[in-house]
Parts: structure tokens; sequence; C-alpha cells
């Protein structure tokens, strides 16, 4: 397959099953409400070394969020429901109840619930109230309202927890470090547009793609060395002479048709670069379908044209 003279290989990008979660953080502004919600997200782009993946999924008018306010939503992901419990329960502590002027409050339905608030109010000292509300649904809310310094803390007990799934990708194969990058950007600024997913490595891109296992025995994943253009010499490539920089993006999303269009809208808008961008290949890392049971497939994904 060729869309506009970029080649999309014949291979499947394969993911694997998570657990999910989204909390909404408002605050006095969206300059805070980031505040709160990049250090929650912070050191989370993979659960090798992480605990949890997180992003920042977008961003909420004052009529989009509980409370009246301005501020985001974020997704955090984890490979079980007591990773992900432990993990967003302590950055909401050290993230969210310290930032000034913001609020969290449940994200998503289910009839999983994990802790947003309900630990946290612990941290009023015994000042904590709590108020119960039924939405429109006749679900009853509980939220808690902590004094703090600059005012009140206001959080909901619990937020929602849903299967989700990890690992989508594709690889970005270019001629020039620079050209790769360019590619990536624009694909990262056409996928944040699509709901349910986050891509969370720096910036959306990650260089250090990784294959499972290693010469060294304490290590479990190792540099993709077939897709490392400085061993094309030395080692069994899968680059041809011409390309000199591969960049991946990995994506986590709730659902399979979620990750599915955010690869569509991504390959699509580096395809829509042109010829002259530098990119001569799309690509994705699998590991021959031993990984996970969702096979992501560059082909169906992009339909069967040639252009």
């Amino acid at each position: 397959m060729i869309i506009n003279g970029v080649q999309i290989d014949d291979t499947f990008a394969e993911a694997f099953n998570m657990r999910g979660t989204r909390v909404i953080i408002t605050a006095q502004n969206l300059k805070w409400a980031y505040h709160a919600a990049n250090a929650m997200t912070g050191f989370a782009t993979s659960v090798i070394g992480c605990g949890v993946e997180a992003g920042i999924e977008r961003e909420l008018s004052e009529h989009e969020t509980p409370d009246g306010r301005p501020g985001v939503s974020i997704l955090m992901f984890a490979m079980g429901s007591k990773v992900l419990m432990q993990q967003l329960e302590t950055r909401m502590g050290q993230c969210i109840l310290t930032c000034p002027t913001a609020a969290a409050f449940a994200g998503i339905e289910s009839e999983d619930k994990i802790n947003l608030g309900k630990n946290l109010r612990f941290f009023g000292d015994g000042y904590q109230t709590s108020k119960l509300f039924r939405d429109a649904n006749g679900i009853a809310k509980r939220y808690w309202r902590v004094p703090v310094m600059d005012g009140e803390f206001l959080c909901e007990e619990t937020t929602g927890m849903v299967r989700a799934i990890g690992g989508g990708n594709f690889l970005i194969l270019a001629t020039s470090q620079p050209a790769a990058l360019a590619a990536a950007e624009a694909a990262i600024v056409a996928m944040k547009k699509v709901p349910n997913v986050i891509m969370p490595f720096p910036g959306g891109v990650v260089r250090s793609g990784s294959k499972v296992g290693s010469k060294y025995k304490t290590m479990f994943a190792s540099t993709n060395d077939a897709f490392c253009p400085t061993l094309k010499g030395t080692t069994n490539t899968e680059l041809s002479p011409e390309i000199e920089s591969v960049m991946e993006i990995v994506i986590d999303g709730i659902g399979f048709e979620d990750i599915a269009e955010s690869m569509r809208v991504g390959i699509q808008a580096i395809c829509d670069l042109g010829k002259s961008s530098g990119v001569k290949r799309i690509s994705a890392g699998n590991y021959g379908g031993k990984l996970g049971p969702h096979h992501f497939k560059l082909h169906e994904i992009m339909g069967n044209p040639t252009l």
C-alpha cells in the first residue's frame, strides 16, 4: 500500500489489555487546571518503569465540567486494577490536593469504582465534610470538602474503572531525524482530536522503541535494534539504506475503535505532508502476536487504495 508516496507496511501493531480511568480536573482557570493535570500525569510514559501510563485527553469548557469551571480530562492506564488504584490515589494526593484552586471529579461511569477522594478526605483531620447528591438518573454521588489553606479542596469520592487497551502504535521511517520528528508532530496534532485516547510519551513520541528480551539477564526489554539506523550494518535490520531516523507513536485507549481511529488520522496526517516530507514508510511494532490479543492491522485501518 502506498499513500501519497508513503509506503504502508503490511503489518500490525500488537496491543494488550489494561485497566483505565478518566478524571476531570478543574481549577480557577485553564492555567491552573493544566498545572494540576501536568503534575498528575508526569512520569507516566510506560508501565515498564512508571507503573501507569497517563496523559491529558482534552480541554473542557465550563459548560462541560461538574462545577462550571474550565478544566481538562486525563486518562490513566495500568496493567491491573490494584496498580491503577494505588497510582491514582497517590497522584491525587501529591498533585491535585496540593494544587491551588484544583478540584477533581469522576470522568467515566462504570460498575467498577476506584477511590478518588475517599481516602484523601482524612487529610482534613476530622474537619472534612461530605455531600451526597443524586444525578438525573438517580445515581448517588458523594463529594468531599476538605479544608486547605486556600479554602477548600472539593473531590468526588470515586470514579469508574473500565477495561482498556494499551500499546497501539506505528513507526515513522524517514530520511532524517528532523523529517521523522516533523511527521510525528503533525500526526500528534491530528490524533489529539480523537477522544478516548492518549499518547503517553513526551510530546506523544518515543524514540527508544523496544523489543522483548535482552542479552543482559536483568533486562526484560531492550532497544529495537532492527529499527536503529546506526545498526544497519551489524544487525538483522528492517531499514533500507536511505532511512536515517525512526520515531514511534504509542497509543492507549478505552476501546479498539478509539485506537484504530487515532492511528488512521495520525498516519493520514503524515501522508498528507507529501512526497517531499522525507517519510518513506509507516510500519508498526509487534511480537508475532505473542504479546497481546489486540492486533491493529495497518492496511485494514488505512483501507486499500494505492494513491
